[in-house]
């Protein structure tokens, strides 16, 4: 296979990209794109209430509110990303596409951790 059609991320990830991934389940994609879409409000409505002043206390539980909500978000993305794009990767690719995907894995787990 050519440069252009294999790639360390079973996703379709272009090579050298790390920007596009072309066989993303719609339904996934659909759900996480709603989710995303709702903490954005979320995050506006925080704008909202520190420009009115609102009680620190309750400024600070919607902040913690709009933290989980993106941590839903990233394990559903890593969800996606082990049983598809990893499981494809390590179980079809090469050698060395394995093991670039569990370098990416253990970056992506320690940064998560963080």
């Amino acid at each position: 296979m050519s440069a252009e059609t294999t790639s360390p991320c079973a996703c379709g990830a272009k090579r050298g990209d790390g920007t596009n991934a072309m066989s993303v389940d719609p339904e996934v994609k659909h759900a996480i794109a709603t989710r995303l879409r709702r903490i954005e409000g979320q995050v506006r409505g925080l704008q909202k209430m520190v420009e009115d002043e609102r009680y620190c206390p309750d400024v600070l539980t919607q902040i913690s509110s709009v933290q989980e909500a993106l941590r839903a978000a990233g394990r559903e993305l890593m969800y996606h990303h082990l049983k598809n794009c990893a499981t494809e990767a390590i179980r079809l690719g090469t050698p060395e596409e394995a093991d670039a995907m569990y370098e990416e894995l253990v970056e992506l787990m320690y940064r998560s951790a963080r």
